[in-house]
C-alpha cells in the first residue's frame, strides 16, 4: 500500500514489499537457536554449575529450532526444492551462500555435542530396553556400549571442545543475518556496522528468555520442583545481556541522529510514524525497559521464590515479544522506506497466503513439537535409574 500522496515520491517497482512476515520469522528463529546454545555453553564451557539443570535441555532446544530455521526461507522461495542448489553451486562472494555452510557446520556441532552429552543415558537405555526401543537406542549409541569412567571422561572433554567451537559458530550463524542487512548500503535503516552485533545480542537475549519459559513450563507439566537457583542465575545473565542489547540499539539510533546525513528525515519519519508504536512502544518499552526493571527488582527481593518466578516469567514473555518486534522493525521497517528516500510504503500482513500469518504460526509451532519428541526420546533432566526402571 502506497503512501506517496502523503509522504512523497515512491518508485513504481516499490508497489509491493517483497520480504514478508516469513523473513521476519527467519532471523527470529535463528536467534533463538543461538541464544539457547549460548545458555548451554555457560555450563559446558564456562563451568557455571548453577546452569547445569537446564544445560542439556538448552542443547535440545537449540537443535529443535535449528531444524526449522531454514523453513521460512524455503517457503518464501516458492520452489523450496531449489534451496539445496545453494550448496552445490556456491557463489563465493554471496553471504547467503555462505550461510548454507555455516548452518550445516553448526548443525553438526550441535548434534555431536548432544550425542556426547546423552551417550551414557542412551547406552543405559539400550541395555535395559527390549524390542524396538533396544534397536532405537542401540542405533543412537552407534552400537558402542563403552561407558567406563575413562570413556565418559573423554566424552566430556570432547563435548567441551565442541561447545567452545560452537560459540563462534552460533555467533556467525546469527551475526551473518545482521551482516546481510548491514551490507545493503542503499537502505539507511539497514546500513550500519552495528547491525550484526545488535542481531547477535538480541538473539542471546531472546534465546535465554525462551529457555527460561520452556524450563518453567516443563517443570510445571512434569510437576517437578523448579530449581530457583538455576532460574535466578539465568535471569541474571538475561539482565546482563539485556543491558548490552539496549545499549547497542540506542547507540545505533543516537549515531544516526548525530550524524544527520541526508537520509535523516526519512529515518525520523520511520521512527515517528511507520514503526513508531512497534519500536518505541513494543521493542524498547515492553521488550527492554519493563523487563530490565523487573529483573533488577528480582535481585533485591529476598526469598519469596514464587514472586521472583512470576516476575522473571513476565520479563521473559515481554523480551521474546520485544525481540520479535525488533526483527519486524528491521525487516519490514527497512522496506517501508522508498529508494527515493522521500516516500514510504505500508505493509499489511495477510492471514491466508503462502507468505501470510498462518504459515508463519505453523512454522513457529514446529520447533516446540520437535522439542517434545526429542525430550521424550532423550529426557534431559530425569535421573537415569528412574528411567531404566520404567522401561523394564
Amino acid at each position: 500500500m502506497l503512501d506517496n500522496l502523503i509522504w512523497g515520491y515512491v518508485y513504481p517497482n516499490e508497489s509491493e514489499i517483497q520480504w514478508s512476515i516469513l523473513i521476519v520469522l527467519y532471523p527470529y528463529i535463528t536467534g533463538l537457536v543461538a541464544g539457547a546454545f549460548i545458555a548451554s555453553s555457560l555450563y559446558h564451557v564456562f563451568g557455571k554449575n548453577e546452569i547445569k539443570p537446564v544445560a542439556r535441555f538448552a542443547l535440545l532446544t537449540a537443535l529443535s529450532f535449528l531444524l526449522v530455521a531454514m523453513l521460512p526461507l524455503l517457503v518464501h522461495l516458492g520452489r523450496p526444492e531449489r534451496g539445496i542448489e545453494i550448496m552445490f553451486t556456491p557463489h563465493l562472494t554471496s553471504a547467503m551462500s555462505g550461510f548454507g555452510y555455516i548452518f550445516s557446520f553448526y548443525l553438526i556441532i550441535v548434534v555431536l555435542e548432544i550425542w556426547l552429552s546423552f551417550r551414557e543415558d542412551i547406552v543405559k537405555k539400550a541395555l535395559s530396553s527390549h524390542g524396538w526401543k533396544e534397536l532405537l537406542y542401540s542405533s543412537l549409541a552407534l552400537f558402542s556400549f563403552d561407558i567406563s569412567e575413562k570413556a565418559l571422561h573423554d566424552d566430556e572433554k570432547f563435548a567441551r571442545k565442541l561447545a567452545i567451537i560452537g560459540i563462534p559458530s552460533a555467533a556467525f550463524l546469527h551475526g551473518y543475518v545482521g551482516f546481510i542487512f548491514g551490507g545493503i548500503k542503499a537502505n539507511p535503516w539497514w546500513s550500519t556496522p552495528l547491525m550484526p552485533i545488535i542481531f547477535l545480542m538480541s538473539a542471546i537475549v531472546s534465546g535465554i528468555a525462551l529457555l527460561i519459559l520452556l524450563y518453567i513450563a516443563a517443570m510445571k507439566i512434569r510437576k517437578h520442583a523448579i530449581d530457583h537457583k538455576c532460574l535466578q542465575s539465568l535471569a541474571h545473565y538475561l539482565w546482563i545481556f539485556l543491558i548490552l542489547d539496549v545499549t547497542l540499539e540506542l547507540l545505533e539510533i543516537i549515531s544516526m541522529k548525530y550524524a544527520s546525513r541526508e537520509d535523516i528525515d526519512i529515518i525520523n519519519r520511520l521512527l515517528s510514524d511507520k514503526i513508531g508504536f512497534t519500536f518505541w512502544g513494543v521493542q524498547l518499552t515492553l521488550g527492554i525497559l519493563i523487563p530490565f526493571i523487573l529483573l533488577l527488582m528480582v535481585n533485591f527481593i529476598k526469598k519469596r521464590d514464587t514472586l521472583k518466578m512470576i516476575m522473571i516469567s513476565i520479563s521473559c514473555i515481554f523480551v521474546v515479544i520485544g525481540v520479535f518486534a525488533m526483527r519486524w522493525n528491521v525487516v519490514i521497517g527497512g522496506q517501508e522506506i522508498s529508494k527515493s528516500l522521500v516516500g514510504t510504503l505500508t505493509y499489511v500482513p495477510v492471514f491466508f497466503s503462502q507468505e501470510g500469518v498462518l504459515p508463519a504460526i505453523i512454522i513457529f509451532m514446529l520447533p516446540f513439537i520437535i522439542l517434545r519428541v526429542v525430550t521424550a526420546i532423550l529426557p534431559p533432566w530425569k535421573d537415569m535409574e528412574e528411567e531404566t526402571q520404567k522401561l523394564k
